[in-house]
């Protein structure tokens, strides 16, 4: 095999047996066992006793291939024929599949035919592909890649076709946007034959877990807990007698306990009808959007390789373009008992590019929603109350813009009457707690020159919550991802994660222990159990290393930060060298570039670097950084962007690069040239 291709099989397995999937023994909180992979289609299985501080294989892996193969083919230790182990809580012995028959093998070496019941793992068939409805709530799912392989992401369309959306590499995650009960495809990347499945999304935030089952894809699935359980409670259920809100011929009506129907709006017309109505808990109000529809706009395309025919098709799309209208939302308020409709001012929500339902508050006295201005400088937490007052219970705005698409979050707290609200009011994106009634600011909970990217878990009794931070570790990367935990009140902050690099973890059951896995794109993956309150580490589980047949042939992506354009602010970027790399010589410089303003796009932990190893390999130097405008830095840092997407960086990359030529003269600044694209390749 050449050099190349061992190192880019090298970096594909250290991503594959740096991947552990805990399975927790029923009943437990403390252990687990997980199958390592140690290299192509060989594996073993550990235990670990989190109390305990203890690892260790399983089962005697060669007395068990021992016995299985004096009856048939020879077997090797770390290569069994099943990959699911059911573990008693004694862990005395395992169970297993083999040649359709179940087999218990005890720590004394016996082996038996099991007749009793056998856990064979949770498997999620997923659902039917279907259409996707149209639908007016959008939704966030966050896909996480748990298999070896890529993951082709694949939305079903309202006409029921397939449409790709985009990759998912193996052991990595991403958020996307949808709508709510839309419907997506999950399909392992070249399988033959095609292993898919799918799932609707039910809930506006959605987690969908995608791991390898010995049955075929396994889906976990779930409705993230920090909203939708609030959500619930505002909306409410309704109590007692009332009438029943529905929508005919884009009006509001109400259906009556003892069937009789009535009309309650008369200005719904197709070019401005009532959607989405919204009743109140106790059934006397409801909320509904009149909504003018957007603009028609078509986009035409070329499909130069459709799959059900050889020529190129015409494909025609709507989509809005710059300055078109966007659907208009206005929330009308509905008193149900006397089918009247109550005024309400909508200039605090005028010109909206969005409007999201929250719900009633639970004694049906408010209504909550979220108020995106087209333009996106005004974000707006408001109340309507039964007299139809509008009331602002908490604003951002900005003179450039709001990033209300990365970093809206906001949970209401019923029992106390308090919510929480992400803002970058302070310059960094920080978790606030405001008084539900009056709006008024009570704590910011989170603060620092770091940010929150995500909310991981709140515990709403001992009023604490686990934060996703982005550079809390003075010294490291400031892309680098670590958990931290810190009391409503703003006290007790404290990094769960440990390590120099980027952290991924898996939380267990009730959330004594979590799996924390952490790496740099030139360190190896590293994973160990931690205690959840302390972040103290209880047992180390492993550590990937260099193949000896590597050694003197491999290099590590290089890491590399220097000043920006202001001479000031650090720029964070990587350096692929040659594999061949002579100092005496030149070479030119060949930089990779995406600089969407949604995101930083440079490789912060461990992963195969193929595709640029592949192009440096040919003579070059291949670089890649985030220069100002791109996200997860700073408020002034992401602002270079505003009205400015066509600056993407280049002044900062081009000091970057100039920086890092200076202490290694064999990158020739006289001959750079630089390429961009998505898609699966990317390194």
């Amino acid at each position: 095999m050449q050099s190349e291709n061992r190192i880019a099989a090298f970096e594909q397995a250290c991503v594959r047996s740096a991947l552990i999937i805990p399975r927790w023994l029923p009943g437990s909180t403390s252990v687990f066992w997980y199958r390592r992979e140690v290299s192509n289609d060989k594996f073993v299985f550990f235990l670990v006793d989190c109390d305990q501080g203890h690892r260790s294989l399983a089962f005697d892996h060669e007395k068990l291939a021992s016995k299985l193969s004096q009856d048939g083919p020879l077997l090797q230790p770390d290569a069994l024929p099943f990959s699911w182990i059911d573990i008693e809580r004694s862990a005395e012995c395992i169970r297993f599949k083999y040649q359709d028959k179940i087999w218990k093998f005890s720590q004394d070496g016996s082996l038996t035919e099991w007749e009793g019941n056998f856990y064979e793992g949770h498997f999620d068939p997923g659902c039917e592909e279907l259409a996707s409805p149209r639908s007016r709530e959008s939704a966030a799912i966050t896909l996480v890649n748990q298999t070896t392989k890529p993951i082709d992401i694949k939305w079903i369309s309202n006409d029921g076709e397939a449409r790709f959306w985009g990759p998912l590499q193996a052991g990595r995650s991403r958020v996307i946007g949808s709508w709510l009960h839309h419907f997506w495809r999950l399909e392992l990347y070249k399988s033959v034959p095609r292993r898919s499945v799918a799932f609707q999304v039910k809930s506006r935030r959605f987690t969908v877990v995608i791991e390898n089952s010995p049955l075929g894809l396994s889906l976990s699935c779930q409705s993230d807990p920090l909203v939708e359980s609030e959500l619930d409670k505002v909306s409410g259920q309704s109590r007692g007698p009332r009438g029943e809100p529905f929508l005919r011929s884009g009006n509001v009506w109400v259906r009556q306990p003892d069937g009789s129907e009535n009309q309650v709006s008369f200005h719904g017309f197709s070019d401005n009808e009532f959607k989405d109505v919204y009743p109140s808990p106790d059934g006397q109000f409801a909320i509904s959007m009149q909504c003018k529809p957007a603009s028609k706009a078509s986009l035409h395309l070329i499909d130069v390789m459709p799959q059900d025919q050889f020529p190129p098709k015409l494909m025609t799309e709507e989509y809005l373009r710059a300055g078109d209208n966007v659907e208009l939302k206005r929330p009308c308020l509905f008193n149900l008992a006397t089918r009247a409709e109550i005024p309400v001012d909508n200039s605090l929500f005028a010109n909206p590019y969005a409007i999201t339902s929250i719900g009633w508050s639970s004694d049906s006295q408010k209504y909550y929603f979220i108020f995106n201005e087209r333009g996106h400088q005004h974000l707006r937490l408001l109340e309507i109350n039964r007299k139809g007052t509008v009331k602002i219970l908490v604003e951002e705005k900005s003179d450039t813009f709001v990033d209300h698409h990365q970093k809206t979050y906001f949970k209401l707290l019923l029992s106390t009457n308090e919510f929480l609200w992400a803002s970058e009011r302070d310059n960094w994106n920080h978790i606030y707690l405001f008084d539900l009634d009056d709006g008024k600011l009570k704590h910011q909970i989170t603060k620092g020159e770091w940010n929150v990217r995500a909310i991981d878990f709140v515990d709403v009794e001992k009023r604490k919550l686990w934060v996703h931070a982005l550079g809390v570790m003075p010294g490291q990367d400031p892309y680098y991802t670590h958990l931290v935990s810190v009391n409503f009140d703003g006290s007790m902050l404290q990094v769960i994660t440990q390590g120099d690099g980027s952290h991924t973890w898996h939380w267990g059951p009730d959330r004594r222990f979590l799996i924390d896995t952490w790496s740099r794109v030139d360190s190896l993956p590293i994973s160990t159990v931690r205690d959840a309150e302390t972040g103290k580490e209880v047992v180390f589980l492993q550590q990937e290393q260099l193949s000896p047949d590597l050694e003197g042939e491999w290099c590590p992506v290089q890491r590399f930060n220097a000043p920006g354009r202001d001479g000031k602010t650090q720029i964070y970027g990587i350096i692929v060298y040659p594999r061949d790399l002579d100092e005496t010589k030149s070479y030119p410089i060949i930089e990779f570039i995406y600089a969407g303003p949604h995101d930083f796009h440079t490789a912060k932990a461990f992963r195969p670097s193929t595709a640029f190893r592949t192009l440096a390999d040919k003579g070059y130097i291949v670089v890649r950084s985030d220069g100002m405008g791109t996200n997860w830095r700073s408020k002034r840092f992401h602002d270079v962007c505003y009205k400015n997407v066509k600056d993407a960086g280049f002044p900062d990359r081009m000091a970057w690069i100039r920086a890092a030529a200076q202490s290694r003269p064999f990158m020739d600044l006289s001959r750079v040239g630089c390429y961009g694209r998505r898609g699966r390749r990317v390194a």
